[in-house]
């Protein structure tokens, strides 16, 4: 594995595609090299071009924004992109540039090896669930994934919309701002862990750890038994975190 000094000086050499003719800077990723919170947006826009810094332009102010509204400090996080350069007229990437671009990731997921892989809009969730060989819907469709927590090959992934898809009045705008916040639902586990059923049965071999890393270690904001929990209702200890119940761990 290589250093991020050396990774960095290698993106900002690089000319294997296109994209090197239109370009004025590489863009290289940034922030916390210890972070838990991994960001992956798609390309660098027109802002980011000209000055060689991340997340600067429109969409930038609206990602500061729902960051904020998340309790998450930009200082926190690591921000990259799929594609280190910009692409000429906002067109989409080809496959190609993606292939070739797509190493530079793999060798930053690698060095940050973050808890947690947030890639931003389609293209990016695109690769990162082919990555990681988790099936991907159609475009039409995808939006049907962001805001869910997946979690595959000792990765959590937590697709979510482009900031920029709220700078022209997104309906879905509450939607968007929820499934934000739940990155920092994410980054601590849920507080009836340590007493719950669940962590029992996992320790004891009977529950399969996805349930552990999905909910109680995840999106426990989502668990039915967290939420009857905090509503003060009855619930048995066999009902699994999406409510359905397992009459084996009654035995």
């Amino acid at each position: 594995m290589m250093s991020f000094v050396a990774l960095n000086e290698e993106i900002q050499k690089c000319c294997k595609c296109r994209l090197c003719e239109t370009r004025r800077n590489v863009l290289c990723g940034e922030g916390n090299l210890n972070a838990k919170l991994m960001l992956i947006a798609q390309a660098p826009g027109e802002n980011e071009d000209r000055e060689g810094k991340m997340f600067i332009g429109p969409s930038g102010k609206v990602l500061d924004d729902l960051l904020i509204m998340a309790d998450i400090d930009r200082k926190e996080i690591y921000m990259t992109n799929l594609i280190k350069c910009m692409l000429p007229n906002y067109r989409k990437p080809k496959q190609d540039e993606i292939e070739i671009c797509s190493r530079y990731l793999n060798e930053e997921i690698e060095l940050i090896n973050p808890k947690i892989l947030i890639p931003l809009g389609y293209f990016a969730s695109k690769y990162i669930f082919e990555k990681y060989a988790l099936s991907l819907l159609s475009r039409t469709e995808s939006h049907k994934v962001y805001g869910k927590l997946f979690w595959t090959k000792g990765r959590k992934i937590l697709p979510l919309q482009h900031p920029a898809a709220l700078l022209h009045n997104n309906p879905l705008q509450e939607e968007i701002i929820r499934n934000y916040c739940k990155m920092n639902v994410l980054l601590k586990d849920c507080k009836w862990y340590p007493v719950c059923p669940m962590r029992r049965f996992y320790e004891e071999g009977k529950l399969n750890q996805k349930w552990i890393e999905l909910y109680c270690k995840g999106d426990w904001e989502s668990c039915i038994r967290y939420q009857m929990e905090e509503n003060g209702e009855s619930h048995p200890d066999w009902m699994l975190p999406d409510g359905s119940v397992d009459e084996r761990l009654h035995r």
